[in-house]
């Protein structure tokens, strides 16, 4: 039950992550600056550059946030299936009316600007998982309900991924299990995903025919010390098969692969020799970046590599190699320290919430969130795959920055209602 009120907007607005996120945005506004600095055009508002154009995406930003609080939360919940069932319709229809951009027909363009609808389909995923599993007789734990809320989470993944071929944006998608964690989904399901990502790893590194024989070698160790009854005899001879199987499919795929996706995972596990002139410069030069930073960084506008151009999408995928060149391992943490006050901000808020709805989007955005700043750190670091994912707030591009406003925005509307509702 909700209480009626009527008081504005503003009240019990979550203050302290406005201010957090207002903080990230500029410092990422000045990172842009930095990244594509032209001395002809200094100026910081000049509209025919990066960062003037940033400027634009910041302004129409805030004032999405503002129609976002002048909503009634109740929106949300109401429309959750449709705003869903919208962007997903918008993903399917832009392969064949947008623009290509790289390579990838992902963008609708409206002259200079283009938006990319794959990057609202998060927070439209998040609403639709947070409608379906907010209703009080849902329980996650049923294998039928876990089934349909990965099916709202892998349409969308696999429309993105197919139509798209924008893999690092499909597989955002991942983080929404960390939701559903929360909400009660057995902690095996995380086991086995971790286990299957060992075990893909290990069928790249390992020979086949050995981690056959150590799978083998396994099964029977466990038929030893298990109960030799039918269902553990089943469940263990299953496992072997699946796993047996795995290791052959990965191969398989893998052999299958376009040229350029196995040499993000040859550069990733460090087979062979990587030619850092070639699949290897990405990475090589985000280091370079970064490591040349020192302890407090060259300073502001001071960064060489980003200055010359040496480290590519550096103000998009790879902005935080200027984070690192020009401010060093300290500023480096500190940005680092900000994005994690953000998450765990949002995962106290999450616990206060009284609605399940209003819980369930609130951990789905911090959970979007931090993959999405770890995948990016990682890869400027050489620990995760390039996929091509921004870093939240710092990343040029006006899509992503309004999807995570977006995102981020309707929790602190849904949060600044909790007090109306009656447990």
């Amino acid at each position: 039950m909700r209480k009626t009120n009527n008081n504005n907007i503003f009240d019990n607005i979550d203050w302290v992550t406005v201010l957090i996120y207002l903080m990230l945005v500029m410092m990422g506004w000045m990172n842009i600056y930095s990244a594509v600095y032209n001395e002809e055009h200094y100026i910081i508002t000049d509209i025919s550059q990066k960062y003037g154009k940033q400027m634009i995406w910041i302004g129409t930003s805030l004032i999405l946030a503002l129609i976002i609080l002048i909503i009634d939360e109740n929106f949300y919940t109401a429309f959750a299936y449709i705003i869903f069932a919208f962007f997903l319709l918008a993903n399917i229809a832009v392969p064949f009316l947008g623009r290509e951009v790289k390579g990838s027909r992902s963008w609708f363009r409206f002259g200079d600007f283009g938006i990319q609808p794959a990057e609202f389909m998060k927070f439209a995923t998040n609403l639709a998982i947070a409608k379906f599993l907010g209703n009080q007789h849902i329980k996650i734990a049923d294998y039928k309900n876990t089934f349909v809320t990965l099916l709202i989470i892998g349409i969308p993944l696999i429309v993105i991924k197919i139509l798209q071929d924008e893999t690092g944006l499909a597989i955002v998608f991942i983080a929404f299990i960390f939701t559903l964690y929360r909400e009660g989904l057995s902690v095996n399901y995380l086991l086995l995903g971790f286990l299957a990502i060992v075990l893909f790893i290990l069928a790249l590194l390992v020979n086949n025919i050995y981690l056959f024989v150590i799978i083998g070698t396994l099964c029977a160790i466990a038929l030893l010390v298990s109960r030799r009854n039918k269902t553990s005899l089943f469940v263990i001879a299953v496992a072997g098969l699946l796993s047996c199987s795995m290791v052959k499919g990965t191969s398989y795929v893998y052999e299958h692969m376009e040229a350029h996706q196995k040499v993000r995972i040859d550069v990733l596990l460090g087979r062979g020799t990587v030619d850092l002139k070639k699949e290897g410069y990405n990475v090589n030069q985000a280091k370079i970046a970064i490591g040349s930073g020192g302890f407090f960084g060259k300073g502001y506008l001071q960064g060489t590599q980003t200055k010359y151009d040496f480290v590519p999408e550096q103000d998009t995928d790879f902005i935080f190699c200027t984070v690192g060149e020009e401010w060093g391992f300290l500023g480096s943490s500190f940005v680092i320290i900000m994005q994690l006050v953000l998450m765990i901000r949002l995962v106290f808020m999450s616990e206060r919430q009284r609605s399940p709805f209003s819980r369930i989007y609130g951990y789905g955005v911090a959970s979007v969130l931090f993959f999405h700043m770890a995948v990016n750190v990682g890869m400027t670091i050489g620990l995760a795959p390039v996929i091509g994912i921004p870093l939240p707030f710092f990343s040029y591009g006006g899509s992503s920055l309004w999807s995570f406003t977006i995102l981020l925005f309707i929790f602190i509307k849904l949060d600044s209602h909790r007090l109306q509702i009656l447990r």
